[in-house]
């Protein structure tokens, strides 16, 4: 399941990433790092600590909305 996560937020960070490959301008990764953050550097998901960061990187994209209430609950630091 932990693996499962990262992996999800890993496509969720690279699709985000690739979205600005249109025919817009580009523009800056700074609100992407905003929302998704630095936390999964490195995180593999062994430990409570790599737990911890995928947490807090589960809480800033659902603090952004862009998962559904549905897809949130039961995730994040409280848990």
């Amino acid at each position: 399941m932990k693996l499962a996560a990262l992996r999800t937020m890993s496509a969720l960070a690279l699709s985000f990433a690739l979205q600005g490959c249109g025919s817009a301008a580009p523009a800056s990764a700074d609100g992407l790092r905003r929302v998704v953050g630095t936390d999964l550097i490195g995180a593999r998901s062994g430990t409570p600590a790599d737990q911890r960061k995928i947490d807090r990187t589960v809480v800033g994209i659902c603090a952004a909305a862009v998962w559904t209430k549905g897809e949130c609950a039961g995730r994040g630091e409280g848990r």
